[in-house]
């Protein structure tokens, strides 16, 4: 049946230098093995998240090792599973695509080299890791090779939770703060429509 209250999962902001904009990836820190259902909701709470940073429709990536449904690789189905979930209205509020490698998500050419047709290559707001793993070591590796600033949040309870990791300097559990405030006031704007 349907239901209202979305579970919880964590999302990381990430200030990438090679990267125009900001890039959210999740969940990197909550859901260890997440099946279909914690994904649409995991995907519906970064949703929020960018549009509380002032991304309209925002453009997720649903990550896997490729592009193609290859049922060997689980992902690759829960990835076209949630778009087809978008389609149908169970997730809203944004463009999603899937599966997709890291590499047609992060970049329109390697997605044309690949024959993959969609406005969201190389234009990603929102990258979905298949499970916290893989969006752990993503983060991680784009914050200490790629030099890239993070904040991070947790969603989906009463109020977000700031979350940070613990090497995370002064920075991140600022923008972290300021995070958490810009998402309390973009849901009580929603709460009063």
């Amino acid at each position: 049946g349907l239901r209202t209250a979305r579970r919880m999962s964590h999302v990381f902001v990430l200030d990438v230098p090679t990267y125009p904009k900001p890039l959210l990836i999740t969940d990197a820190a909550i859901n260890i093995f997440p099946d279909l259902m914690v994904k649409a909701d995991i995907v519906q709470n970064a949703i929020g998240l960018a549009q509380a940073l002032g991304v309209a429709i925002p453009k997720v990536a649903i990550l896997s090792a490729l592009e193609t449904i290859y049922p060997k690789i689980p992902s690759t189905l829960e990835a076209a599973a949630l778009c087809k979930m978008a389609d149908r209205g169970q997730i809203t509020g944004g463009i999603l695509e899937g599966p997709l490698a890291f590499d047609n998500a992060i970049s329109a050419e390697a997605a044309k080299t690949k024959g993959v047709v969609s406005d969201v290559p190389g234009d990603a707001d929102i990258l979905v890791a298949p499970d916290l793993e893989a969006g752990n070591m993503i983060a991680k590796q784009l914050m200490y090779l790629a030099g890239a600033d993070s904040a991070g949040l947790v969603l989906g309870a009463r109020v977000p939770i700031m979350l940070t990791s613990r090497a995370d300097g002064t920075l991140s559990r600022l923008v972290s703060a300021a995070l958490a405030q810009l998402m309390v006031h973009h849901n009580l704007g929603k709460a009063v429509m």
